[in-house]
């Protein structure tokens, strides 16, 4: 998320009531997770195994919970409750609001486009030329639509991100203050779900194609010309690069990237990043003929075991 203006360092540290160290000239500009963080971004980290991660990360300032060394240029607001003071930031700035009506306050809408019956679209949205939402589609906050955009029956574009934390009292709910960016030409089936970021963006790169119970998660980026079918799920964080095909019931762990051209068959689950213009099968996924060669082999194993 970025800032209407940036801010001090001192004016962060003063709302939150803690205390600062480091390059006090600093312009803040933004609020990111580690995954999505930009120079001039506020991070935020809360255990010692993440430590120098964070602190070697483009983020300029980190939220932190322990004094520690201060990166040359760099500074730290120490905190005793990091995720928390993480979630005051973004609330403050991004706050949740209450729609009054099925189009949002400050929401545009493109010429020749259509909003369904039953369908709501927030507020701050942008929706381009000849875009059609379909009945029963939500449209969240901030969302931006290009043009030539179909989004299908009941499909959620823009809602908070899957991000908790888990303390002593239940799972606490990171609050969303990024965008999900529907780029031109894009095609988004029957209720799929496509989930905003939770600091930052998630964007459907021109010209893809979402099948029907497809669900990308929050702060993944798709790159152009992507066909993704029917049951696909993808974590939060992935990097996917142009020309993509992922068939039916594909899954995709977090913060991986799969490059251009890649095609992974269906009901294979990607556990790492994948090289580009290559064909992956599999659970854990690998390149697809040395997968169907390792099951001609396993086939034979009965045979083998009953010769020894």
């Amino acid at each position: 998320m970025k800032f209407d203006k940036a801010k001090s360092l001192k004016e962060i540290a003063d709302f939150l009531g803690c205390q600062y160290k480091g390059n006090t000239d600093i312009q803040i500009t933004g609020i990111n997770e580690i995954h999505r963080v930009e120079p001039g971004d506020i991070v935020f980290v809360d255990h010692p195994k993440y430590y120098q991660k964070a602190l070697e990360s483009a983020a300029d300032i980190i939220l932190i919970d322990q004094e520690v060394e201060v990166p040359e240029g760099k500074a730290i607001l120490i905190s005793d409750h990091p995720f928390d003071d993480f979630n005051k930031i973004t609330k403050h700035y991004s706050p949740f609001t209450i729609w009054s009506g099925h189009f949002g306050k400050n929401s545009t809408i493109g010429e020749n486009s259509h909003v369904f019956p039953n369908a709501t679209v927030g507020d701050n949205v942008t929706i381009g030329k000849n875009t059609i939402i379909h009945a029963g589609a939500v449209i969240g906050n901030d969302t931006i639509i290009g043009d030539n955009v179909i989004v299908g029956p009941n499909a959620v574009i823009g809602f908070d991100a899957f991000y908790y934390k888990k303390k002593d009292t239940g799972f606490d709910r990171l609050h969303s203050c990024g965008r999900a960016i529907l780029e031109d030409n894009v095609e988004i089936g029957a209720l799929t779900t496509v989930d905003k970021g939770a600091s930052h963006d998630t964007i459907i790169g021109k010209g893809s194609k979402l099948d029907n119970q497809v669900h990308i998660g929050h702060d993944t980026v798709i790159g152009e010309n992507c066909l993704f079918a029917a049951n696909v799920g993808v974590a939060g964080c992935v990097t996917i690069g142009n020309n993509v095909t992922l068939w039916g019931q594909v899954g995709v762990v977090s913060d991986i990237h799969i490059g251009d051209g890649a095609v992974v068959l269906g009901q294979s689950g990607v556990g790492k990043s994948l090289e580009p213009n290559k064909t992956y099968f599999g659970s854990p996924a690998d390149e697809a003929r040395q997968k169907w060669k390792e099951l001609a082999a396993f086939k034979r194993l009965p045979s083998i075991i009953e010769n020894l």
